[in-house]
């Protein structure tokens, strides 16, 4: 089939589909890496993982090890984990401590801030040996927002800000919610999922799923259910979807579930109000009513394209997905809290993120099992579309109505045909995309 006819986007008859070859072709996997993963920035680390001069943590980013580490001068940097003698791995542990970075292959070595400092019998190299041409490789281009380090290894990549576009305010009231900053809890969840990536994408931004899926854990946190005939949509928390730009998208609900930066809920027992309510009036003295309440009251999961998460809902999780085959990805997730949060608050955080999130939790083992239901589903023939036009034709779509899930596909299917940008709104293509983010929320169910 024709990259151009894997996805059937009828706007005027509301009707989306994906071929669902999307999902299994090993070709078109190939071609992802080439024109997304590729040209894209992608995620790499948090400044807080790498706090002290000679910090080090290894991550593979798209199939490349890499090495987040900060220098003797205090600098944050990337560099590709690899030697530039033999090509050996500088470090092999996931983290950790060194003054100095050696190559245990012909022990090269080499400081924190990239330089080569030392090479065994360097006599016996000739006059044009120059140590500062052997220095550790850093990719084409890297660069942070608000202490998120990305890379890309496409030297022409617009930069950072502009390619997070609309993103950048759902990350700023994430990252806003602190006073001191934010920080990642040392440790990560790390698991493999028999699915392809794009379906982790989808899910990690679909309330659709919420009550048929995670249904045991919502009827635990706030009593919600279905009635006798199953429907589950009354029970459902208003929210808005929206896509951001270059296949950014979010899901924003009202945060009935609780959350312990700002909501207080029975779950986090009597003695987390008064905390909780001065949390409140920080916010909003910080930031104005209505920006406090966005932050307090409603969560977040938003898709940094193509394949970040975060998820400001029970807890803030950063999920990672790499993909490693057409039907495989790894997921890395680390849990995301203000420096100043300490003790019981930290403790309850933390119960909340493992509860929901962890790979025993209540949600994830729920997510896993339905996405390798559908690779396998995938397998059966005369089957061959998934249908993604849920509330297409709603001018004001909510998190179950999948336009945040659209955006993403729109903006997936123009780089699989070499093109940057797409129109990743409902509207038709011919007219001006609606604004991403518009100055005020307004969540459905409060109009």
């Amino acid at each position: 089939m024709d990259i151009a006819d894997l996805i059937i986007d009828d706007r005027e008859r509301g009707i989306f589909r994906v071929h669902r070859s999307s999902m299994t072709s090993p070709e078109l996997f190939r071609r992802e890496r080439e024109t997304i993963f590729d040209r894209c920035w992608i995620y790499v680390g948090h400044e807080s993982e790498v706090d002290n001069p000679g910090d080090y943590r290894c991550r593979t980013v798209t199939g490349r090890p890499l090495l987040l580490a900060r220098g003797q001068d205090g600098e944050v940097r990337v560099f590709l984990n690899s030697c530039p003698h033999r090509g050996a791995m500088i470090c092999r542990r996931p983290e950790g401590h060194a003054r100095v970075l050696r190559c245990f292959y012909h022990g090269w070595t080499f400081n924190t801030d990239g330089a080569l400092i030392g090479v065994p019998g360097e006599d016996a190299y000739g006059p044009g040996f120059d140590r500062s041409e052997m220095s550790l490789r850093e990719p084409p281009r890297v660069d942070s927002y608000r202490g998120l380090y990305f890379v890309s290894f496409n030297p022409q990549v617009e930069d950072l800000v502009t390619y997070l576009a609309g993103a950048r305010d759902y990350l700023d009231l994430v990252l806003d919610q602190a006073e001191e900053g934010m920080r990642v809890v040392s440790g990560s969840n790390r698991y493999t999922i028999k699915a392809n990536w794009k379906l982790l994408a989808e899910n990690s931004v679909d309330s659709y799923h919420l009550l048929p899926t995670h249904r045991t854990y919502v009827d635990y946190v706030t009593g919600l259910g279905t009635d006798d005939s199953g429907d589950t949509m009354a029970a459902r928390p208003p929210g808005v979807g929206r896509a951001l730009g270059n296949g950014h998208c979010v899901g924003e609900n009202v945060a009935r579930n609780g959350r312990p930066i700002a909501h207080w809920h029975p779950l986090f027992g009597e003695e987390a109000k008064a905390p909780i309510e001065r949390a409140r009036r920080r916010l909003a003295g910080r930031f104005g009513e209505e920006r406090a309440r966005r932050m307090a009251d409603t969560s977040r999961n938003l898709l940094i394209y193509p394949n970040l998460l975060i998820l400001d809902f029970v807890a803030i999780t950063i999920r990672y997905i790499e993909p490693l085959a057409p039907g495989t990805m790894d997921v890395t997730a680390w849990h995301l809290v203000p420096r100043e949060e300490s003790g019981a608050r930290l403790a309850t955080r933390l119960d909340s993120y493992l509860t929901f999130f962890g790979p025993g939790g209540f949600a994830t083992p729920d997510d896993v099992e339905a996405l390798e239901s559908c690779q396998l589903g995938f397998r059966a023939s005369g089957n061959e579309w998934s249908d993604v036009s849920r509330g297409m034709l709603n001018p004001a779509p909510g998190t179950t109505d999948e336009l945040q899930i659209r955006g993403f596909w729109r903006q997936w299917h123009a780089n699989m045909q070499g093109r940057r940008q797409a129109n990743v709104q409902d509207a038709d293509p011919g007219k001006p995309e609606t604004p991403a983010v518009p100055g005020t929320t307004v969540l459905a169910g409060e109009r």
